[in-house]
């Protein structure tokens, strides 16, 4: 009986631990550690309260963790908060750094549903979650309340997520049950986090490299598949298994195989057209690999064979990326530059080239088919925060994707690439394994091109 009850507790333990084990590819603790860290030396001497992502409801989407709380912590079970003290030696309670991870309860009956979770009272947690200290969800108040009310000026200094349900009411409750004016808004503790997330570690830029990796791997078998007959969510589902096989555990965004007219549509993502002989078709699919996105774009003809028309276009489209690259400085280049002005954005060099490279077909210049920014930052979100214009500088990682787009021809051309800016300045193509060129993508429709 001795026997059969040690059985059953190591059983326990083991089923406890088995969310640490989940598939996602993880950073060491003591990066998340040193995330944490620096969001403190920000807080000037306050507190920080980010709320993981909820459970989506059942059997209909995967669970994503939010981005912000996963780039501080690395964890991926819903429910729980994370509360950072900033070290505020002069403050009238002086504080120092501290950390705590709250957990919900476990619910034994959902876990049937969903899976064995973690909770505070989960062997060795600490160690399986990387945080210095580990509490229960129900001492969140508890210890919010306990801070504040030995410093009430810290209610002015509490940073939280500015769309967080779960923050407004806790911060309702510490404000009530101490008698203080809650204020309108807390602090956006996005806007720190946003500029901690701008320059990418080796470890994130890895994870990066893995994703586009799987995401040119789609792409190909795309080119291997396009033709005339094909469904446009034919080709999105191929591309798909693709990313699955290479580990990948969802697309980085809803993919975009918009074929004919839908070319010209900046966001098609219904893809219930079937595929056109002569039809050129947009496709924008990419895929994560754990939790950090890549995102990909390649104009292919439906046939195999580019039109003169659709040729000429592709070519002034490649020719504003070449020289957005060509123009790039670290340290002085900016990207998403709507008004396209400064001699500086890399906008300004791109659209400069489109308008003054071929017309309509009224002999305008083409410079208003561009609708869109030049490129955006890219990481643990398919559009990671930044403060547009953004100036580009080591470690950050962006895409540059000219556009054009004229529905009056059924006619539309991106091409979007993923770019890091690496140590020594220089831009590393980070899909330079897949067809650029006209030339290039034609050969690899039909099998015949290899980098």
């Amino acid at each position: 009986m001795k026997a059969l009850r040690f059985l059953a507790v190591v059983l326990l333990a083991f089923l406890a631990a088995m969310p640490a084990l989940n598939a996602l590819e993880k950073q060491p603790a003591s990066t998340y550690h040193a995330r944490r860290e620096a969001l403190a030396a920000r807080l000037q001497g306050g507190v920080a309260v980010l709320f993981a992502a909820e459970e989506p409801v059942l059997d209909l989407t995967p669970y994503r963790q939010d981005e912000d709380f996963y780039y501080l912590t690395g964890w991926n079970e819903p429910g729980a908060a994370l509360l950072i003290v900033g070290e505020a030696p002069q403050a009238p309670s002086p504080r120092r750094y501290k950390e705590i991870l709250f957990l919900p309860a476990r619910d034994l009956r959902m876990e049937k549903y969903t899976g064995v979770k973690l909770d505070a009272a989960s062997p060795d947690v600490a160690r399986a979650t990387g945080v210095d200290e580990v509490e229960p969800m129900t001492q969140l108040p508890v210890e919010l309340n306990r801070l504040i009310g030995a410093d009430r000026e810290l209610m002015r200094t509490i940073w939280m997520q500015p769309i967080s349900l779960q923050a407004k009411a806790l911060l309702t409750f510490t404000a009530t049950t101490l008698g203080m004016d809650a204020p309108d808004e807390p602090r956006d503790v996005t806007q720190l986090t946003a500029r901690l997330r701008l320059v990418k570690d080796p470890g994130e830029i890895e994870l990066i490299r893995k994703a586009t990796s799987a995401s040119i791997a789609g792409q190909l078998v795309m080119m291997r598949a396009m033709k005339p007959g094909v469904t446009e969510l034919a080709i999105a589902g191929r591309m798909t298994a693709a990313w699955m096989e290479h580990g990948c555990e969802r697309p980085s965004y809803a993919p975009i195989v918009g074929s004919g007219i839908n070319s010209t549509i900046l966001h098609y993502s219904a893809n219930d057209r079937t595929i056109q002989n002569g039809d050129i078709v947009v496709v924008d699919a990419a895929c994560e690999y754990s939790m950090y996105a890549a995102d990909i774009t390649r104009t292919v003809p439906a046939n195999g064979r580019f039109t003169p028309r659709q040729r000429e276009i592709y070519n002034i489209v490649l020719g504003a990326q070449e020289a957005a690259i060509k123009a790039f400085v670290a340290g002085k280049s900016t990207i998403n530059d709507r008004d396209r002005l400064d001699p500086n954005s890399l906008d300004t060099v791109a659209y400069n080239y489109i308008n003054t490279h071929g017309k309509d077909l009224h002999g305008q210049p083409l410079g208003k088919y561009w609708l869109h920014g030049l490129g955006h930052m890219l990481g643990i979100d398919v559009h990671d925060p930044a403060d547009y214009p953004q100036v580009l500088e080591p470690g950050m990682v962006f895409t540059i994707e000219p556009g054009i787009y004229i529905p009056e021809e059924k006619l539309g051309v991106r091409i979007e690439c993923d770019f890091l800016v690496g140590a020594d300045g220089r831009l590393i193509d980070l899909d330079a394994a897949l067809p650029h060129t006209a030339d290039e993508v034609e050969a690899a429709m039909r099998g015949k091109w290899t980098k």
